[in-house]
């Protein structure tokens, strides 16, 4: 009796602390890079390694830029104690030798699971081996687990993420846990304490405006499905549109500009999915703008609210902290939207601490990195075919 009693007090002394792991991760979006969108199974440790050293010669990781996520296909079984086995032709040297490399360059490690018996991609899955598999993971040094939903054979996704949530918590190393089983079960409804983002839609593709039989979705459509969702998040649970396709070649430079604005107006989390290795420069002057990342990291971890819809032409607001606000007009149409605004007909209603009728703002161009006038004129621009103009109103200095 004595010693059921004994092991009931530490039971209750060490719950607050396993429920304490991993609180004050991700208390902005994580931002990183992921191998699947460009490399799906074709993974390998000299890649991994190559892509990590690019993160830092390119100057991503300066900007914001931590996690190197290996997605599906790293793993090959399971020994016979039912160890995870990482595939030793593509990991000669091990997931901790990888791990260290990736480490010691001031980065983080991140891989993939999957919450049912096998992964995506038929490797073996974690169901019935979280516990194990989350020790391993520390082991290894592992920073974040991407955990996906293929071979659930019919689980609870609430219960089923909670006993991986609870493995990696009881681990006793911070790692971020990315919730991945595409929004069917409306996780960002209980995800908040589970995960620290969780997937709102169906896998992105490579487009702008595109439709698919097969599935998969264009960034229109994401950002359609992800426009309600604003309540959820905030820091340290993030609605997650899936990663980004800047770079991989499906859509135009334009496209790619409002694709990652649209990104860090969300409060996604920004996770790069290109060849690091062999990126252009307008491909690197997207991925690290300063102004566009502020946003996204803003410590208020507001996501924006579509203010006004008309059609085609849509403006989007995102409350800043220090009573600033990022506003992003995007034009989904296929002609140039000439637009010709007036900050003092409208109020941002839900933006508290902006009143463009009581102060003058000035309005910063994110893309330009230029003033380009204030709310007490009437704002003149043109925003290309599926373009936006992002800025940022800041209170004038001699305003009170």
């Amino acid at each position: 009796m004595k010693k059921l009693l004994f092991i009931f007090l530490v039971l209750l002394i060490i719950q607050p602390v396993f429920s304490q792991e991993n609180k004050g991760l991700a208390l902005t979006p994580p931002m990183g890079w992921n191998s699947w969108n460009k490399f799906g199974c074709d993974v390998n440790e000299e890649m991994i390694m190559e892509m990590a050293d690019a993160m830092v010669e390119s100057g991503m990781r300066d900007a914001g830029y931590e996690y190197i996520v290996i997605d599906d296909c790293w793993q090959i079984g399971r020994d016979s104690l039912g160890n995870i086995i990482p595939d030793p032709e593509r990991f000669p040297s091990g997931m901790k030798a990888l791990g260290d490399y990736i480490h010691s360059l001031g980065l983080k490690f991140g891989v993939y699971s999957c919450a049912g018996s096998k992964t995506c991609q038929g490797r073996p899955g974690s169901r019935g081996y979280q516990f194990q598999d989350a020790r391993t993971y520390a082991e290894w040094g592992v920073d974040y687990l991407k955990y996906d939903w293929c071979y659930n054979e019919g689980q609870n996704a609430e219960a089923a993420y909670q006993t991986m949530s609870d493995a990696l918590k009881a681990t006793g190393r911070p790692i971020v846990f990315s919730i991945c089983e595409w929004g069917d079960n409306e996780p960002w409804k209980w995800g908040e304490g589970i995960g620290h983002l969780w997937r709102t839609t169906a896998d992105i593709r490579d487009c702008f405006e595109c439709e698919f039989d097969w599935g998969g979705l264009g960034v229109l459509d994401i950002i359609d499905e992800q426009a309600e969702l604003y309540p959820y998040a905030g820091p340290g649970h993030w609605n997650d549109p899936d990663m980004l396709e800047v770079g991989n070649g499906g859509m135009t430079n334009t496209e790619y500009k409002s694709h990652f604005s649209m990104w860090a107006m969300l409060a996604a989390p920004l996770m790069a999915g290109n060849d690091l290795r062999d990126m252009k420069e307008k491909t690197v002057d997207i991925l690290t703008n300063e102004d566009v990342i502020a946003v996204n990291q803003d410590k208020l971890g507001k996501q924006a609210r579509r203010f006004m819809d008309m059609g085609d032409y849509e403006i989007w607001a995102k409350p800043l902290s220090n009573g600033e606000v990022a506003v992003c007009f995007l034009n989904r149409s296929h002609h140039t939207w000439q637009l010709d605004y007036d900050w003092q007909q409208y109020t941002m209603y839900f933006v508290r601490d902006v009143n463009v009728h009581k102060n003058t703002y000035e309005i910063w161009d994110c893309w330009e990195h230029e003033n380009i006038g204030n709310t007490d004129e009437q704002l003149s621009v043109e925003i290309p075919s599926h373009g936006v103009l992002m800025v940022t109103l800041k209170k004038q200095e001699n305003e009170e």
